[in-house]
C-alpha cells in the first residue's frame, strides 16, 4: 500500500511539473538575466569566470608543470572536456540546493509549483554549459580534431547529468530548509569530489584496484563519457556495466529526490 502511494505521489509530482513547461522557460530566462544585472559586464561574467578558471589550470599544468599529453592527446583538450561537465554538475547542485531557500516569498504562494525552482537553476547552468560545448568544439577544431559522430553522444551524457542533478537538487533543496548545515557539507563534498574525480589527473596513474573504486563515482561516468565522446571515440553501450550502475544510482536518486521534496513541501512555508 505504501509503495503504491509513493508511485502515485511520484507520478503526480512529475505530471504537475511537466504542465509548467512554459513557466519554467520564462522563469529560466529571467533567472539567468537577474544573476548578472547590476554589473558592468553583465552576463559576460557567466562565461568569463569559468574561462579564467580553465586558463589558470592550463597555465599551471601545461606551462608550469609542463604536463605531458594524456594518452597522446593534448593535455589542455583532455582537461577542459572533463572540467566543463564538472562545472555544470557542481553549479547545478549548488544553485539547485539553494533555490527554495532563496525564494521564500514564492514558497508561501499556494498556487506556485515550487518544484520547478531547482529546475530553473539547473537550466540556467545548462545555458552556460551549452556555450562551453561550442567553445570546446571550436578549440578541438583549432587543434586539428574535426567533429565526428561520436560528438553527438555528448547529448546522452548531458541527459544523464540532468537527471542526476535534478534528483540531487530536489533532495538537497528540501533537506536544507530544515538542516541549514547541509550547505557547508555539500560545499566540502564538492571540493573533495573535484580532487577525487579524475578531472585534471588521469585514472591510469592509480593501481588497478584503486581504479575500480574511482569508477564507482557516478561523476566519473560523466567525465569519462565526455572524454569517450570527444577523445577516446568509445560508444556508451560498449561499457554496459558502468552504464547500468550509473543509471541504477541516478534513477534511484531522482525518485528519492522527488518523493522527499513532495513530502516535505507542505512544511517549507512554516520553516522559511
Amino acid at each position: 500500500m505504501a509503495s503504491m502511494q509513493n508511485i502515485k505521489m511520484f507520478s503526480g509530482f512529475i505530471r504537475e511539473l511537466s504542465e509548467k513547461k512554459n513557466v519554467i522557460y520564462e522563469l529560466t530566462k529571467r533567472d539567468f538575466k537577474a544573476n548578472y544585472l547590476g554589473s558592468y559586464l553583465g552576463m559576460i561574467w557567466a562565461f568569463l569566470l569559468p574561462i579564467a578558471n580553465i586558463f589558470i589550470f592550463w597555465f599551471v599544468f601545461q606551462i608550469g608543470f609542463r604536463s605531458k599529453p594524456v594518452q597522446d592527446f593534448p593535455y589542455i583538450l583532455w582537461y577542459i572536456v572533463g572540467m566543463i561537465i564538472w562545472n555544470f554538475f557542481s553549479d547545478s547542485v549548488n544553485n539547485g540546493m539553494n533555490s527554495v531557500a532563496q525564494n521564500a516569498f514564492v514558497v508561501k504562494k499556494v498556487a506556485f509549483s515550487i518544484g520547478i525552482l531547482p529546475i530553473i537553476k539547473i537550466l540556467s547552468a545548462l545555458a552556460i554549459h551549452a556555450f562551453f560545448l561550442v567553445f570546446v568544439g571550436i578549440l578541438f577544431a583549432c587543434y586539428g580534431y574535426p567533429p565526428d559522430l561520436y560528438w553527438l553522444q555528448v547529448l546522452y551524457y548531458l541527459l544523464a547529468t540532468l537527471v542526476l542533478v535534478t534528483g540531487l537538487s530536489w533532495l538537497t533543496a528540501s533537506v536544507v530548509i530544515f538542516f541549514r548545515d547541509l550547505r557547508q557539507i555539500i560545499a566540502i563534498l564538492l571540493q573533495f569530489g573535484f580532487f577525487l574525480t579524475p578531472i585534471f589527473w588521469s585514472v591510469t596513474i592509480l593501481p588497478p584496484k584503486y581504479q575500480a573504486v574511482v569508477k564507482f563515482n557516478p561523476i566519473f561516468y560523466l567525465v569519462n563519457g565526455y572524454r569517450d565522446s570527444f577523445i577516446h571515440k568509445v560508444w556508451f553501450w560498449e561499457n554496459i556495466g558502468a552504464a547500468l550502475f550509473f543509471w541504477s544510482f541516478t534513477v534511484a536518486t531522482f525518485i528519492l529526490g522527488a518523493l522527499v521534496f513532495r513530502r516535505l513541501r507542505p512544511h517549507f512555508a512554516d520553516v522559511i
